[in-house]
């Protein structure tokens, strides 16, 4: 609020009014409760209205907290339907579905989540990794089904120690992973936008040629035009037969469709993917893929993260509505 606001608040006697915050997201009640407790909600799930409807009924609200996965996209429509906006909170880390240069040139400022989620998605793509390598859930449903006794024999997994890892996009969550996986014995290699002074790993400029060198990609990059089907046809083949591909970026990041043709006709080994290309759609080919592991894009869930993020954007809205800077920009 204002300080002109609050400072007429209090001689009338009345409690100040709570700022107005667009809730496109479900959060659960304690989330819930905290925002409650400090904004006023417009609540578009409660609503049950179509978005349109939705915004053009809300009353000049200034901040929007928003999650990707094709809910909403944040583009000059939608801006030009809430032009009071002037902040936009995404709990997802990616900003792929939010149009960073339209945000800017109407003068509204942009945060994520930061590195709220980062070390539970690391901790996700290593433990994805090892089930593929190591078979565990294949071997889990092998015992389920009772054929231990039946079949006896199963087929061996693969060691993780002293693999090739290649890991597109060595941000926050790719220098974690990296990390983890140094200490399992791997070596680590890498693309990204620029070599990186920081760390000791080999870079690769092109992602096909980290491919060829690499027993397992790991997709942890971002989302936008340059990186789309990053890992496309020929990258899959430059993996080859007996290469593992990890996805806990964006289901786009990967060419969805080469990479099941690749997986059926084995000229990759396995995948451990997080995230999809049409969520929450999977492909059903992938289902009965023994040498396949799928998660429902929880890599960043835990109930640690869940708390939190609730803390985190309750921080950069205060921050934000008390005139201060956003604890986690994201510019254009």
């Amino acid at each position: 609020m204002a300080p002109a606001a609050a400072t007429a608040a209090k001689w009338s006697g009345k409690p100040p009014a709570l700022p107005s915050l667009l809730l496109i997201r479900r959060v659960d009640a304690s989330f819930a409760a905290a925002l409650r407790q400090r904004f006023r909600i417009l609540d578009f799930f409660a609503s049950g209205e179509p978005l349109p409807a939705f915004l053009a009924a809300a009353e000049a609200p200034r901040a929007a907290v928003v999650m990707g996965g094709g809910v909403v996209r944040v583009d000059a429509a939608f801006l030009d339907a809430a032009p009071s906006l002037r902040c936009v909170f995404s709990t997802a880390a990616g900003v792929d579905f939010i149009d960073l240069g339209e945000c800017a040139r109407r003068g509204v400022a942009v945060a994520n989540s930061g590195r709220v989620y980062s070390t539970d998605v690391a901790d996700h793509a290593v433990g994805m990794l090892i089930d593929v390598l190591r078979r565990v859930t294949a071997a889990e449903r092998f015992v389920r089904r009772g054929l231990w006794p039946l079949q006896r024999d199963y087929p061996l997994g693969s060691k993780l120690g002293g693999k090739r890892i290649g890991i597109i996009g060595l941000g926050n969550i790719g220098s974690l992973i990296a990390k983890r996986l140094e200490a399992f014995g791997c070596v680590i290699y890498y693309n990204s936008r620029k070599p990186k002074d920081s760390v000791s790993y080999r870079y690769f400029p092109s992602v096909h040629d980290l491919a060829v060198e690499s027993d397992v990609l790991v997709v942890a990059c971002a989302l936008n035009k340059d990186t789309r089907h990053i890992v496309n046809m020929d990258v899959l083949d430059a993996l080859g037969k007996d290469g593992i591909i990890i996805n806990i970026g964006r289901g786009a990041n990967i060419d969805e469709a080469e990479m099941v043709r690749a997986l059926k006709e084995g000229r990759i080994a396995g995948a451990g993917l997080d995230v999809f290309e049409n969520e929450p759609e999977v492909p059903a080919e992938l289902l009965s893929m023994d040498n396949v592991v799928l998660t429902h894009h929880v890599a960043v869930s835990t109930s640690e993260s869940r708390g939190d993020l609730r803390d985190h954007t309750i921080a950069n809205l205060e921050a934000f509505f008390s005139g201060k800077p956003l604890l986690t920009p994201v510019l254009p």
